[in-house]
This record gives structure tokens, C-alpha cells and sequence, in this order.
């Protein structure tokens, strides 16, 4: 059977014609795609795609099907498996490693991200159980945040992976707390700085592991999926002994189904380097003996909502930064969100929001949603 056939045989399985009139159909653009991809795995079917060789109208769904049966499993994992290997004799989330996520993805360019993201730039799922639009859902997000952490005012807060400011700025203005923002993108300090002067809020360039003092309560958003699985005790560690003892800690998380210790070769090389979306073993594996798991909030659906809101900011605003980019990077950054999603619509992918204590919630801890 030649790669083609071999190709197609796949592709039935998922509903995918080869060249076929459905929107999610794959349109094959240069006949060497088959070999590349069999012989490639996942990078080559991206890069692939940055490169032209294929299309496909309705792009989230066509991942959304091909992930629902699992016919990425099924091409050649050459990548993978060398990836997988170099993951489990190197720590790639160490001191010395943790910048580089920063210098491929936050620093980017603020222009793409302030053309993406919504009014507060919160680059992390929103929460639409009673929003209709982008900036609703996110505020919503932030505030159901402080809501489960019970903010007092005065109360000092660390925000672990602080992003452009959108928490630290939202928290110290509606609930009166003071903030300190961590994050290792010199882009994203620039700009957090910016967005939150005036406000008792501080933003530092530093690495989780450099933090020696006590705060009230802690919050993590979007930044676990960049500490690796060789580091998750170290994280929890260093967490517990910079919290209070009558203070909680939220992980907001993207969580995956199945163990890994590694990430897609695509995803590592183009997006996210030496990032792990991790398990929900994995967490509890991490927590273990620091921490008390209150509460375990899962709403990964809103997360595919989320992402096809930013491609169509990003597709409709890409004329007006496109100067600073190429063709092949508005491929690969389309091919980056519409595949995203596909994971969450497949349910392979989840975001949980985990509310943790020291010792315990004296009485219990009352869920907020």
C-alpha cells in the first residue's frame, strides 16, 4: 500500500476524504506530504502545513475528528520517541532552561498578542458559563479566581506566571489586595509594569524557584503547563513554604488525560518549548504531603471557546501587524490555535482550576462556580 492509500485508509476512520468537497476534508497540495508525514510524524504534518502542502477549509474540526479516533497515533513517532528519550535524561524545564519558553512564545510580539487576546490580555481560558463574548468570559474568569481564594482586603498575593498583569491588575483594583506578579518574559514585565501602575502591585522578572518569602494566598495561571514533571514536587514545595498557613493556593491548569513526559515535537519546536501539559496523576502525585486538594473544578470545554475566539481576533487583525510577520508565521500560528482547540473539543485536553490549602479548611471549603 503507497502513502497515499495508506493515508486515506486512516482517514476514513475520521470521515476525512482525501481532496474531498467537505469543509474538514484535507486538500493535498504537493504529492510529498504522504511520505513526509509517514516518515515525520506530528512535526512533519505541521510543518507540512506551514509550508503549503496542505489545507483545509474548517481546520479546528478537521483535528477535532482525527483526534476523536486517534489517527495521530497511528503515523510514524520517530520524533517522539527521540524527544521522549532526551526528556527523561534532562531536566527541560531547569533554572537555566526556563527562560526559553519565554523568548520563542511571550516575547513574540506584544502588538500579535494585544491584536489576539481581549481588553485585559489574559492569555488563558475564560469562563463562559454566563458570558456571550471574549472580554466577559475572561473577567469572569479573574473574578471567579478571587472569588474561590476569598480575598480580603490588604492581603498580600503571588501571582506565579503574571502574564501582561491582567490578574494582579483586576485583583488589586476590585478586591484591594496587593499583588506581586512572577514572570520570566522581559516582554510581558515591560508591559505588566505598564498595565498596573499605580496599584499595589509588583512585578518582578524571576523564576518560581528564587522565591523566599510568605504571602496570603498564591495563584498559578497557565504557568504549571511550563514546569515540566521532574519539577512538580520542587513547584509544590517551594509554593507551600512561600504560603501561609491559613492561606490556598489555585493551579489554574490545562490537564491532559494520560501521563506524558513530553510534549507534541511540533508543539516543543515551534510554540511551546520544553512545555508538558500535565495529568491528573501527576498533580496529585506533586501535591502529595504539601497540600490538601479542596476543590477540583474542570471546565475544559470553555477552553475550545476560548481559543476560536482569539484565531478570529487574530485572523481579522493579521493586516494590521502583519509587517512584523510572514506568510509562514501566520500558518503556523493559525495551525497552533485551531489545532488547540481541536483538543479541547475532542476532550483529549481539560483546564482544571484546583483549590489547595495547607492543612486543611477548618470546616470544609465551599465550592464557588
Amino acid at each position: 500500500m503507497n502513502s497515499k492509500k495508506r493515508a486515506q485508509s486512516l482517514l476514513d476512520k475520521a470521515d476525512i476524504t482525501i481532496n474531498g468537497d467537505k469543509p474538514y476534508d484535507i486538500k493535498v497540495l504537493d504529492e510529498r506530504f504522504y511520505d513526509r508525514v509517514f516518515s515525520g510524524g506530528t512535526l512533519a504534518l505541521g510543518e507540512s502545513y506551514m509550508d503549503g502542502w496542505w489545507e483545509v477549509e474548517d481546520l479546528s474540526t478537521f483535528f477535532s475528528k482525527i483526534f476523536a479516533v486517534r489517527v495521530e497515533s497511528k503515523i510514524t513517532k520517530i520524533g517522539v520517541f527521540f524527544y521522549r528519550l532526551k526528556a527523561k535524561l534532562l531536566n527541560l524545564q531547569s533554572v537555566k532552561r526556563a527562560f526559553e519558553v519565554a523568548e520563542v512564545h511571550y516575547d513574540a510580539g506584544n502588538d500579535l498578542y494585544k491584536v489576539m487576546l481581549d481588553k485585559r490580555m489574559v492569555y488563558t481560558c475564560g469562563y463562559w458559563k454566563e458570558a456571550s463574548n471574549l472580554d466577559d468570559a475572561q473577567e469572569a474568569k479573574l473574578d471567579l479566581i478571587c472569588r474561590k481564594l476569598n480575598f480580603k482586603e490588604g492581603q498580600r498575593v503571588l501571582d506565579i506566571g503574571c502574564g501582561w498583569g491582567s490578574f494582579a491588575k483586576f485583583a488589586a483594583e476590585r478586591y484591594g489586595v496587593e499583588v506581586v506578579g512572577i514572570t520570566v518574559s522581559k516582554e510581558q514585565l515591560k508591559l505588566a509594569r505598564e498595565n498596573t501602575k499605580g496599584l499595589s502591585v509588583e512585578i518582578r522578572l524571576q523564576d518560581y524557584r528564587d522565591l523566599d518569602e510568605k504571602f496570603d494566598h498564591i495563584v498559578s495561571i497557565g504557568m504549571f503547563e511550563h514546569v515540566g514533571y521532574k519539577n512538580h514536587r520542587e513547584f509544590m514545595e517551594v509554593v507551600s513554604k512561600s504560603l501561609k498557613d491559613g492561606g490556598l493556593l489555585l493551579l489554574h491548569t490545562i490537564g491532559a488525560n494520560i501521563s506524558a513526559v513530553a510534549t507534541d515535537p511540533w508543539i516543543h519546536k515551534y510554540i511551546f518549548p520544553n512545555g508538558l501539559i500535565p495529568s491528573a496523576t501527576q498533580v496529585s502525585e506533586a501535591i502529595e504531603g504539601y497540600f490538601v486538594m479542596e476543590d477540583w473544578h474542570n471546565f475544559g470545554a470553555d477552553y475550545d471557546k476560548t481559543l476560536m475566539a482569539w484565531f478570529e481576533n487574530f485572523d481579522s487583525g493579521w493586516e494590521s501587524i502583519k509587517g512584523n510577520y510572514d506568510e509562514r508565521f501566520y500558518r503556523m500560528w493559525k495551525y497552533y490555535l485551531l489545532l488547540s482547540a481541536a483538543t479541547f473539543r475532542a476532550r483529549r485536553n481539560n483546564l482544571w482550576q484546583i483549590v489547595l490549602s495547607k492543612k486543611g479548611v477548618v470546616g470544609g471549603y465551599t465550592s464557588i462556580r
